[in-house]
């Protein structure tokens, strides 16, 4: 009897992605991934974003969903919506991603074999293990912030990756039953810091495979002074809070 595949879910939220989407889902499908799929969130993009997104699923044959919020709330909102939407209709991995082709949909297939190989309950793909690196166009400054970010989440938390501010990654189903989706807190970029966090509390395996960061082609950055400071508070919000 031939082991079915398990069943892979990408996750990716949008704002105002219109360019981007149907390149990352044309990505997606030529992956040797059996069962794969894609979930968009979108957030009531004003660009047309959700619609192009339905375009796509109803042309996919089954292979691309779409859940549309009616609010922007954050990244964390939608990643976590999306998430437990996966859930319900009976992922058994869960890939998280961005849409603006920053991450490496080619990394997908060693992520998900990582994942399955053992005990690990999260994959990250990360910039900072031997093998990767961050986009060529980011000026010494960026690379500095971001390297510092890592070394600060790092000695407040003590999570032992390399990128602790990674948003590409890979989680087996059960992991993210484990960590109690509905009680996370965080949002913005600290939501990734956050969950890391529940991960490693709760005695469970990150593992990091090396990918290379690309900066942005269409559209605008979603980083703000706000988003920098709730990203710089979270670490400590999180070591003194006994509940996650």
């Amino acid at each position: 009897m031939v082991e079915a595949s398990p069943k892979v879910v990408v996750v990716v939220p949008t704002y105002n992605e219109r360019e981007n989407l149907p390149v990352l889902a044309g990505l997606l499908a030529e992956l040797a991934v059996p069962d794969l799929h894609l979930l968009v969130v979108d957030d009531n993009s004003p660009d047309g974003t959700g619609e192009i997104a339905d375009k796509l699923a109803a042309d996919s044959g089954g292979t691309v969903g779409v859940l549309h919020r009616t609010e922007k709330n954050g990244l964390g909102r939608a990643y976590l919506a999306g998430m437990e939407r996966a859930l319900d209709e009976g992922a058994d991995v869960v890939v998280q991603m961005d849409a603006d082709l920053s991450h490496p949909a080619s990394a997908i297939p060693e992520m998900v074999r990582t994942l399955l190989a053992d005990d690990t309950a999260v994959v990250l793909g990360s910039r900072y293990v031997t093998g990767g690196s961050t986009a060529a166009e980011w000026p010494w400054h960026r690379k500095a912030l971001s390297a510092w970010a890592n070394l600060y989440v790092n000695t407040i938390l003590g999570l032992g990756v390399k990128d602790a501010t990674a948003g590409f990654k890979a989680w087996r189903a059960s992991t993210l039953r484990a960590i109690d989706l509905p009680t996370v807190q965080s949002n913005g970029y600290s939501f990734q810091v956050e969950m890391n966090y529940r991960v490693v509390k709760r005695g469970m395996t990150i593992r990091e495979v090396p990918i290379r960061f690309e900066e942005r082609i269409e559209g605008a950055s979603k980083m703000s002074v706000g988003v920098q400071l709730e990203s710089a508070l979270a670490p400590w919000k999180l070591r003194f809070n006994r509940d996650n």
